[in-house]
């Protein structure tokens, strides 16, 4: 049998975050990437992977609305607080910003030329900004209450050409041989038709407007018209294809197509529900191809062709119309979403819509922060519209998880909604969700049944237990939905799709725990607020149930003070045990719930409780911070874990029962060994409470949620870093004789880059220190700190700062950051990232160096002054001349040479007969005598 390793890292991959939050969102015309409004930042995120690339924080205000340049390079931003932003996205940084509103900007556009940008706001006014310049260069009022959509005309040449054609044909027809291209340019210099804006509004009462703007110079009546047949706010603007045909969607249930030629009314088609966007399909598009090949009706009429458009609204369905006949060509049968009810009993299911690029079909955006990626396709003449993909923007907090089936590539999520959301693991989008709960999921419990199926169980606040069968068909073919509800209510949604197998009621409160049985799979049981426990029995369920049956409780007992947290069944199905808010964890025999022991010592109440895959023991995780293991036989506390700064909510058991891994409050994840007691690894990776925490039972891998809408997947690394610790050393040890080989070679500057490379001060320090003693030591050093980058820079920085702080190396220290001001620019080292910390950790040490060197200086000056004064050095610059003249001014008697010489050698006597008690005199020190100038010292000269 293969030892067991345990384990000591885990590396967490964040897999799911929350990017949108409900509000602006803009697709890049490419469908590479998504900037959402996600509170009061931006998040730029990838449109396949929900991948987050980037952040903008942009405000301290929620953001109110978006534009994207038409090459993706720019992005436009603006918020409650009513700056305008501009970013540019290859270094995700604001470049510009203004103000122009009196409110919030509600909407924005770029022009197709991307040199102008309108904006609408909530003071009524529709504004055009020069982008390069950031100044108004149109200002736009007439608009009676808040402008809800702007929109420039997509493609103004194409509109200018289809208007002068119908008059140029009957003179190319009449002079065939003239050349008419200096007319044609004529008309498009003097803008006889120039750019338009189109801008929507709610006016309040029954009235709402469309205005279109001329946006040229040459106009001066900037209002073209005002087109007025809504009586509810316009959500959403369209121009066709040709560019001759509006379309206008509002609340008021109605979509407007206005003739563009004289601004007439062409139609209002009714849609019998509020219409949040309006979206129409480009000819070569795979959407148009299917629905030409479905409907061969596409024909001229009054000299313009037919187009189709889509439109999205508080129903939650998509809707396919034709311009020709006003009528609607598809629906779907059943809504992806579920629609959510406000505060003012409107119903909300679409909030917008946009047709993607490239080809790349159709994305609806919901209520609840979805975005849905659909693609239609026609077989044997029937339409189908297959949702592709499902990206779940937030998911508010997260309460619990499971994986799902044997190979666990899926992840169920329960979070503080009333739906189940299924996972992919490896792409993280969205598979499909289990809608029909009429309050929030608190638990749910996941296991692969003896025929193969894997199966759901979910326990709600609306006091309901369901089981649901997983079929990956689901998934693959990706419009299969689920919908239950608490009474024996089943819809089937599609003839291929998976139903509500059985559906538990008895409990009086709501359902805050579930459990499967671990090996014979036929039964789980339940935990309530109501301190009962119930085993129920999944007897009568087959591989062919349609219809759901009412499942019987087997046992209950009242097993609780409190209410139920967590229960857990034994690997042998031979007991239970249930956690209480009560502080106290019970153990149960089953089938009959008998008590077998009672765990107390708990000071609050307990969140989890699991039993060992090995042992005969417990684990349970408490609100007072601890985790404690007990021992089934007699309910003793066999071990206590302290580590945690505030609840823990979730203990497991891992590496067969020898480690456990937990998760609190405190937003930490911690791993433990069993035996010896010991928190192996502390992670922080959330921003909010751990509330739930699964464990593959194969793989083992992790997955951690929270109140932070983060999902993190941990896999064990144990491994990969004891290989990667063993590779580095391995290379450490090579390096090093490459360092030693190149010291002893005397090639500093390559020892110096390899010392850099290990991390290694000591032995950098001691290179620079024998480098000062070299005569070319500042050659081979300049030669050295030329090859290092900007992030070598700042440790060789941080090194020098440490050296500075001792006077023992500072010299070096100093040598060293003199040499770099030399070889470096300091415009250069000012740029380098987290420097400036550095750097003022170098000014009070070098400013202590210079002061005590100074102080040094000064003194020896001191010294130099005396000794001049006592004439025992002279200075060398003083010539002999000066000396004679300031001796001849002098009142001192200079005598003879002689007498000098006989004074001298008297001196010894006088000094022996004045008896002075000074012990330098004793040691043959000479006294001065009176009238002498010299004595017998020399005088030495001092050099420069």
């Amino acid at each position: 049998m293969e030892s067991l390793r345990l384990k000591t890292n885990y590396r967490c991959v964040p897999a799911l975050q929350q990017f949108y939050t409900g509000g602006p969102f803009v697709v890049s015309s490419d469908n590479s990437f998504i900037a959402c409004a996600c509170g009061e930042s931006i998040k730029i995120v990838d449109s396949v992977t929900a991948a987050i690339r980037s952040t903008l924080d942009a405000d301290s205000e929620s953001i109110t609305a978006l534009a994207l340049s038409p090459d993706d390079r720019i992005l436009f931003s603006s918020s409650h607080s009513r700056q305008i932003r501009v970013w540019d996205l290859s270094t995700f940084k604001c470049v510009r910003s203004w103000k122009g509103h009196d409110g919030p900007v509600m909407c924005m556009t770029c022009h197709p030329s991307g040199g102008l940008l309108a904006t609408g706001g909530a003071d009524r006014k529709v504004l055009v900004w020069d982008v390069d310049g950031g100044y108004c260069t149109h200002y736009f009022k007439g608009h009676g209450g808040v402008v809800s959509c702007v929109m420039f005309h997509p493609d103004p040449e194409k509109q200018l050409c289809d208007f002068v054609y119908p008059y140029l044909v009957p003179q190319f027809q009449l002079f065939p041989t003239i050349d008419f291209t200096f007319h044609f340019i004529y008309l498009t210099d003097h803008g006889e038709i120039g750019a338009q804006l189109f801008s929507g509004s709610d006016d309040g009462g029954d009235n709402a407007t469309v205005r279109v703007w001329d946006v040229s110079k040459t106009k001066k009546k900037n209002c073209i018209a005002t087109l007025d047949n809504h009586r509810s706010a316009v959500t959403s603007l369209a121009i066709s294809e040709d560019g001759w045909t509006l379309l206008s969607s509002g609340r008021d249930k109605v979509i407007t197509l206005w003739d563009l030629h004289d601004y007439s009314n062409k139609k209002t088609v009714i849609t019998n529900e509020a219409v949040e966007a309006v979206c129409v399909i480009d000819s070569s598009s795979p959407f148009a191809s299917s629905l030409h090949s479905y409907k061969q009706d596409a024909k001229k009429r009054s000299g313009s062709k037919a187009f189709y458009f889509i439109t999205v609204g508080e129903r939650g369905i998509v809707r396919i119309w034709n311009s020709k006949g006003a009528g609607c060509i598809f629906e779907q049968k059943t809504s992806d979403v579920t629609a959510s009810v406000d505060d003012d009993g409107s119903r909300r299911g679409f909030t917008s819509a946009v047709m993607l690029p490239s080809d790349q079909g159709l994305l609806c955006v919901t209520a609840d922060q979805q975005f849905l990626f659909y693609c239609l396709e026609c077989t044997e003449e029937l339409l189908q519209l297959n949702l592709t993909k499902r990206l779940v923007g937030y998911n508010e907090e997260i309460v619990d998880m499971k994986f799902l089936g044997d190979d666990e590539k899926f992840l169920a999520l329960a979070t503080n909604l009333e739906q189940v959301r299924i996972y992919d693991t490896a792409s993280m989008s969205c598979s499909y969700v289990l809608s029909g709960h009429t309050e929030i999921v608190l638990c749910l419990d996941t296991c692969v049944s003896t025929s193969g199926r894997t199966l759901i169980l979910t326990g709600s606040k609306d006091n309901s237990v369901s089981i649901l069968p997983f079929d990956l068909m689901i998934v693959e073919n990706a419009l299969k939905f689920i919908l239950w509800e608490e009474v024996l209510e089943v819809r089937l949604w599609e003839s291929e799709s998976a139903n509500c197998i059985g559906v538990g009621i008895g409990h009086m409160g709501a359902v805050g725990a579930v459990a499967f049985s671990k090996r014979k799979r036929d039964f789980f049981v339940s935990g309530s607020s109501d301190h009962t426990l119930k085993v129920w029995s999944m007897d009568g369920l087959s591989d062919n149930t349609t219809v759901p049956i009412n499942l019987k409780a087997k046992a209950v007992v009242a097993a609780h003070d409190k209410d139920i947290n967590s229960v857990a069944v034994a690997p042998n199905d031979s007991l239970v045990c249930s956690g209480s808010q009560d502080r106290t964890a019970c153990v149960w025999r089953l089938p009959d719930l008998v008590s077998v022991v009672v765990f107390k010592g708990h000071k609050r109440g307990i969140w989890s409780v699991e039993f060992s895959p090995v042992d005969q023991c417990v684990v349970t995780a408490s609100g007072d911070k601890t985790i404690r293991i007990w021992a089934i036989s007699d309910g003793s506390c066999l071990k206590t874990f302290e580590g945690h700064t505030s609840s823990v909510l979730r203990a497991l058991f891992v590496t067969r029962g020898t480690q456990i891994v937990s998760c609190g409050a405190d937003g930490l994840v911690k791993l433990w060994t069993v035996k010896t007691n010991e928190c192996v690894a502390t992670y922080d990776h959330h921003e909010d409470k751990v509330w739930a925490l699964a464990v593959g039972k194969k793989t083992e891998m992790l997955a951690t949620g929270g109140g932070d809408a983060v999902v993190n997947l941990w896999f064990d690394s144990t491994a990969a870093d004891k290989e990667e610790a063993f590779r580095k050393e391995e290379e450490g040890v090579l390096k090093g004789q490459e360092l030693e080989n190149a010291v002893s070679d005397a090639d500093y500057t390559k020892a110096i880059q390899i010392a850099f490379e290990l991390r290694r001060p000591h032995r950098l320090f001691e290179l620079f220190s024998e480098l000062c003693r070299k005569r070319e030591a500042e050659e081979h050093l300049d030669r050295a700190l030329k090859g290092l980058g900007d992030e070598e820079l700042r440790t060789l920085f941080n090194y020098v700062r440490e050296w500075n702080t001792k006077p023992k190396l500072c010299y070096v220290s100093q040598f060293v950051l003199f040499r770099v001001f030399s070889v470096f620019p300091p415009t250069h080292i000012v740029e380098i990232k987290g420097i400036g910390e550095v750097l003022e950790g170098l000014i009070p040490y070098s400013q202590r160096h210079f002061g005590r060197i100074d102080r040094l200086v000064r003194s020896t000056f001191l010294l130099d002054f005396i000794l001049s004064g006592m004439s025992v050095i002279e200075p060398e610059a003083q010539p002999t001349e000066s000396k004679t003249k300031l001796l001849l001014q002098s009142d001192i008697h200079i005598p003879d040479t002689e007498n000098d010489i006989e004074e001298r050698d008297d001196t010894p006597e006088i000094t022996a007969s004045k008896k002075r008690k000074s012990k330098s005199s004793r040691h043959g020190s000479h006294k001065k005598v009176k009238n002498v100038a010299f004595n017998r010292v020399e005088s030495i000269p001092l050099q420069a």
